[in-house]
């Protein structure tokens, strides 16, 4: 294969929201990106930041509540923090695990941001909550602002909602393409990147999250990689059909995109995955996508487990 570039997306399970749980867990996924660098792969990666966010905005909102000369930070800008926290445990612990391996490669982390569509209508059906519990009064601050905050029954307070859009483009392609044609370890679009709309010649921050699957096949697409590799906390796909459960291996773009049309993975978790799987597999000729589980990445490469799509 002359085209040896994957694009990685790290799930959830490899990081936490508590700090040295965090620096435990990305050693894990240190060892499961050598592996790929020592199969000559150019690796991208990119990874989930839904608990890390959450802090941050929990914290700044917390020390504005404490300090009134403060004001809350926007979403954009708690969504860059934590991919400049993400990325700096992740790239320090994979550069000490490719050492350890006697491999010297430079690894980066770009701070990237990531146009969204503003009629986009997730920004009419907000779905991704974020922040701590509030008050009724609390909460009645944040609908003044004009944030969407919604009552949770089984956690008996509110949780602001944002909206979820899709990635259009990726601002900082061209220097994630730089640093990986240069055969470097480059970590980008972190949390799926920090979400923006453009206006005129300045980019203004989204009150907005992006689901990261997305954003990754769109930077796999991009730079035209080979692989798209998805790594959760599950070994592959199952789908509940006839009341059984089926596990998935290997499967067809077309036939993939006929189990989403027939409502088989869970909107929230699965679908994303699978979906975004799907389109960057169906973008180009001889591209592969893998969903497997964090600590089975080369295996799954090698095509002994985990779902393949093709």
């Amino acid at each position: 294969m002359d085209n040896k570039k994957i694009v990685v997306a790290l799930g959830r399970n490899a990081f936490s929201d508590v700090f040295p749980e965090q620096q435990k867990r990305v050693k894990k996924a240190a060892k499961a990106i050598a592996d790929l660098v020592e199969a000559k792969y150019d690796v991208v990666i990119t990874h989930s930041n839904g608990p890390q966010v959450g802090m941050i905005q929990t914290a700044m909102t917390e020390f504005s509540r404490l300090d009134p000369n403060h004001t809350v930070a926007p979403m954009s800008i708690c969504g860059a923090m934590s991919q400049g926290y993400i990325g700096y445990d992740l790239q320090n612990a994979i550069r000490t695990e490719l050492l350890g391996r006697g491999i010297y490669k430079p690894v980066s982390t770009v701070i990237t941001q990531v146009r969204v569509d503003p009629f986009d209508k997730a920004f009419n059906e907000p779905s991704k909550l974020i922040g701590r519990l509030m008050t009724k009064e609390e909460a009645d601050k944040e609908k003044e602002k004009g944030n969407y905050v919604e009552y949770q029954e089984s956690d008996e307070g509110y949780r602001r909602i944002i909206a979820a859009p899709k990635p259009v483009d990726i601002y900082e392609i061209d220097a994630v393409k730089t640093l990986s044609d240069a055969h470097q370890v480059v970590i980008a679009a972190g949390g799926g990147g920090i979400p923006v709309l453009e206006q005129s010649t300045e980019l203004k921050g989204a009150s907005a999250v992006i689901e990261k699957d997305y954003t990754a096949a769109k930077l796999a697409d991009m730079l035209d990689a080979s692989t798209l590799m998805i790594l959760t906390s599950s070994e592959n796909l199952t789908i509940e059909k006839d009341g059984k459960t089926e596990d998935i291996k290997d499967i067809s773009a077309k036939d993939a995109d006929e189990l989403i049309s027939h409502g088989y993975f869970d909107p929230i978790t699965t679908l994303p995955k699978i979906d975004a799987s799907v389109s960057f597999v169906e973008a180009k000729e001889g591209r592969t996508a893998i969903i497997a589980n964090l600590e089975n990445a080369k295996a799954a490469l090698d095509g002994k487990c985990g779902t393949r799509i093709s």
